[in-house]
């Protein structure tokens, strides 16, 4: 099944009017990005190849930031060197609540009195710094639910963030949303590193949260939106490893900082060089075109053609002059909620969503049990090794068996990993190893350790993936907007395994239940979205509207029909509309 675009959609049981009565007509040339515009301004040429470097620069200092509270705010290791009733004694005391972890992976609550009663304490971070947020404000015992609330801010600060910077990139543009929100988090950075208490950190983060949020988004869009469909995907895999890769700085820079104020600075003041961004990068030349800003889109094109080395002298496609006759045109933004009056387009969107939500989910919940009761370096680089592991056999995936073959195959992994965990681990102890209860514990870790990772990696390349495949779904003039709700859905994912540790670990066995049957529920509506792989972008409503899956054969179709409706089918199939679609190698295309 593959792409089936069509301009209008019929009711259900009406047929469309023949070619005859509607003669169809072809698009204008500056509606065919893809096919006609880009071509004529020298394709993928060395001026959109700078900008695609430029564009992968800031998703390396974007990550480290994003992912700082691995450092800021892990647990120190606790040695008690005189216990409660003042005894010379040195006493070794395990680490805080038994771990040495980032709060918001952790699964033991275990209380330890003799932890939190030491009159004189010797702390150590494994994470290389010597003084992180937990051990400035003590965010240990009593008020360890403040570091969960600081993290958990900072993801409900990324969520609120992609929504309504997404929705600004599809009414201002894609560049505006990128000053503003390197400007919001550069001040909120700086000042993130002077807070004077917990309540300062947590609001400041959340705001930081926001500002990266608009960051990763205006970038991902005027990415995708820059390349042909030949290069879409490649580019896109680049721009997701080298974001892996700010991930693996972390630990190196938490070494040379010393101090989390410092790591802060250090972490923050490189995003400065964006700023030369709102002179270096243009607007969208898509977007522009799509809401209908011809005046701007015309010095872009003459901007573009020359950095690509193209005479515009000879206009054998009449590009330049058709924009000659558009300039006159009165800009149209449009806005995400104009989805609620489609009728297959939210569909798509919604299953993305769901698709996200549940990968993400399941990401923590898999985190869990690779890293067990600890939380250590070496446990953050085998994360970040996950992940660039599922970035690899995301991009390996996808060559062979499409986007769509590939979100359905990650899917059906992820569920498979997360029910064998939920029940087959347990019938395998308790029926093959009953009376060698240590080795059905060490069996029962061991498999369990396995399935994990495999679920980490699937779960990491269907985030990415579902993410990409509503790029490629939804037109310009509110890819922004969806794409913006794809990554909240990703940050609320997130929000589960800090939402936890702040219940102490109430409820996780029944989350992990809903976030599986959310999985198997996406695998049954993944087979409903199109197949995108070197398609054109859709640039209006009515084009993304139109791209469907393909259907069923009609040979197949009589199967799935009663008596009565196979006729009642065979009288629309013989109409005009039926017999002029054209079979193209991704589908079906009718106009």
């Amino acid at each position: 099944m593959a792409v089936v675009r069509r301009d209008h959609s019929p009711g259900n049981g009406q047929v469309g009017p023949s070619p005859e009565a509607t003669p169809s007509r072809p698009p204008p040339p500056l509606a065919q990005v893809d096919g006609v515009v880009f071509p004529f301004l020298g394709g993928f040429g060395r001026y959109q190849k700078r900008l695609m470097l430029l564009s992968w620069i800031p998703a390396l200092l974007v990550s480290c930031n994003q992912y700082s509270d691995y450092i800021h705010l892990s647990q120190p290791n606790i040695t008690c060197t005189a216990n409660v009733s003042g005894a010379a004694d040195t006493i070794a005391v395990p680490p805080l609540n038994g771990s040495t972890r980032a709060p918001f992976i952790t699964d033991n609550y275990e209380e330890d009195g003799a932890q939190c009663s030491c009159l004189e304490r010797h702390i150590h971070l494994e994470s290389g710094l010597k003084q992180n947020v937990v051990t400035e404000w003590w965010l240990v015992c009593e008020e360890e639910w403040q570091a969960h609330l600081a993290h958990l801010s900072f993801l409900l600060g990324t969520a609120i963030g992609a929504l309504l910077t997404g929705a600004l990139a599809d009414w201002w543009g894609r560049l505006p949303v990128l000053c503003l929100s390197v400007f919001v988090t550069f001040v909120c950075g700086i000042a993130v590193a002077f807070s004077h208490n917990v309540l300062a950190f947590c609001m400041l983060r959340f705001i930081q949260g926001f500002g990266l949020a608009g960051i990763f988004l205006s970038l991902y869009l005027l990415r995708i939106e820059l390349c042909l469909p030949a290069w879409r995907f490649s580019m896109t895999m680049v721009a997701n490893v080298l974001a892996v890769g700010g991930q693996l700085l972390l630990p190196g820079l938490a070494v040379l900082c010393i101090d989390w104020h410092v790591l802060q600075l250090v972490l923050i003041c490189p995003l400065a060089i964006l700023f030369f961004y709102a002179w270096i990068f243009p607007e969208s030349l898509r977007w522009l075109l799509a809401t209908q800003r011809y005046v701007r889109a015309k010095g872009q094109m003459y901007q573009v053609a020359q950095g690509n080395n193209v005479d515009t002298e000879t206009d054998e496609t009449g590009i330049l002059s058709a924009l000659e006759a558009e300039l006159h045109q009165t800009p149209q933004s449009s806005c995400i909620l104009q989805i609620i009056h489609t009728r297959n387009m939210w569909k798509n969107i919604l299953v993305l969503c769901v698709n996200s939500l549940a990968s993400s989910g399941m990401g923590q919940c898999f985190a869990r049990v690779v890293c067990g009761v600890s939380f250590s370096p070496v446990h953050y680089l085998v994360l970040v090794g996950i992940a660039m592991g599922g970035c690899a056999m995301l991009a390996t995936v996808v060559v062979v068996m499409g986007r769509r073959g590939a979100q359905l195959s990650f899917m059906i992994v992820t569920a498979l990993a997360s029910l064998l965990q939920l029940g087959l681990l347990n019938l395998i102890g308790k029926y093959s190893l009953r009376h060698d209860t240590a080795l059905r514990d060490t069996l029962n870790r061991r498999l369990s350790v396995a399935l994990s990772v495999i679920g980490m990696l699937t779960s990491h390349a269907v985030n990415h993936l579902s993410m990409f495949i509503c790029a490629e779904i939804t037109p310009t003039v509110i890819r922004g907007g969806a794409v913006g709700l794809l990554m909240a859905n990703a940050a609320v994912g997130m929000c589960v395994s800090a939402l936890v540790d702040l219940q102490k670990m109430r409820g996780f066995f029944l989350l992990k239940i809903i976030l599986t049957c959310s999985c198997l529920l996406s695998i049954i509506c993944i087979p409903l979205l199109p197949e995108t792989t070197n398609q054109p972008l859709p640039e209006t409503m009515a084009e993304g509207e139109g791209l469907l899956r393909r259907p069923l054969p009609s040979g197949e179709q009589h199967h799935l029909l009663t008596r009565a409706e196979v006729a009642e089918y065979s009288r629309v199939a013989d109409t005009p509309m039926h017999r002029q679609g054209n079979d193209t190698a991704n589908g079906i295309r009718t106009s």
